[in-house]
């Protein structure tokens, strides 16, 4: 069973298959993965936390599809936390720090998916890269 604090920030079909995925063989791997996950979302900073971080805010969550990238550095402090989340995206023109709703991100049908790996990192690494 997944965690309702995790569920929100899951995109739909990603969490179709863990889902799945615990009740397989690699189940383990899965509780462990969604319990290092549940920890990161809930020490997030909300919203206007980081401000006047600028580059060296840190993205705690990675959301990506084919070249669009997601790094989410605050969650709303209303709600989930998904609805008026803050970070920076790059859809493939270049990155843009602004708010972002996760919940569109997770909820809009195309194969978006949250990085099982990530680790969080400040804007200035990942812009870097």
């Amino acid at each position: 069973m997944i965690d309702a604090t995790l569920v929100p920030f899951l995109p739909i079909n990603q969490l179709a298959i863990i889902r799945e995925c615990l009740e397989g063989e690699e189940r383990e791997f899965f509780v462990k993965k969604m319990d290092e996950i549940k920890a990161v979302i809930e020490k997030m900073p909300v919203t206007y936390s980081q401000s006047e971080s600028g580059d060296e805010a840190v993205a705690y969550l990675h959301y990506f599809y084919g070249k669009c990238d997601w790094y989410i550095t605050e969650k709303d402090m209303e709600g989930d936390g998904t609805v008026q989340a803050y970070g920076m995206a790059d859809l493939g023109y270049g990155p843009e720090c602004g708010y972002i709703s996760i919940q569109e991100i997770t909820q809009s049908g195309i194969y978006v998916e949250l990085d099982l790996h990530w680790e969080p990192k400040t804007l200035a690494e990942i812009k870097k890269k």
